[in-house]
């Protein structure tokens, strides 16, 4: 992992920082054409504790946010299900930056300008720490799956193809 940048606190590290809960902070350059499955290898981490940060709109007009492993592909009609929606789609990535202070490949589930319903795969629950977007490009976050509860109040579901 790399240094902290200078200018390195994003909102998701503020308000973990400021609720006192235990994480660590993850630096890395980044190189926009990788995947999520690749930079989790180039770190040296488990592809299955990583998690991505996808947001959706339902077909009510509320949204959604669902944590989902990297290798792993979000399943719509589970997601649908998850979130007692007729259906959802993903947002556009140029109406995310705009609905969450967020921009693609960096969306973190804590510190969105506002607070959505999330959903985090079944799966975080097999590990002692996850990893997921600290809230920009570059940067991860490691904790316990629970203690993002703490920020962040969600539901466990089955949410992959």
């Amino acid at each position: 992992m790399a240094r902290a940048p200078k200018d390195h606190k994003t909102n998701a590290l503020r308000e973990l920082d400021a609720a006192g809960i235990v994480h660590e902070a993850l630096f890395f350059d980044a190189d926009p054409a990788m995947t999520g499955v690749q930079i989790a290898q180039s770190q040296g981490e488990d592809v299955d504790a990583v998690f991505k940060t996808l947001v959706t709109e339902g077909k009510s007009g509320e949204h959604y946010v669902f944590l989902v492993p990297v290798a792993c592909e979000l399943d719509l009609k589970k997601a649908s299900a998850a979130a007692g929606e007729k259906s959802v789609a993903m947002v556009r990535a140029r109406d995310l930056l705009p609905l969450t202070g967020y921009v693609h490949g960096g969306c973190s589930p804590i510190g969105m300008k506002k607070r959505f319903a999330t959903f985090v795969d079944e799966t975080a629950q097999l590990f002692d720490e996850i990893y997921f977007s600290g809230g920009k490009v570059g940067c991860q976050v490691r904790m316990a799956p629970d203690d993002l509860a703490l920020l962040v109040p969600f539901a466990y579901a089955d949410l992959t193809a």
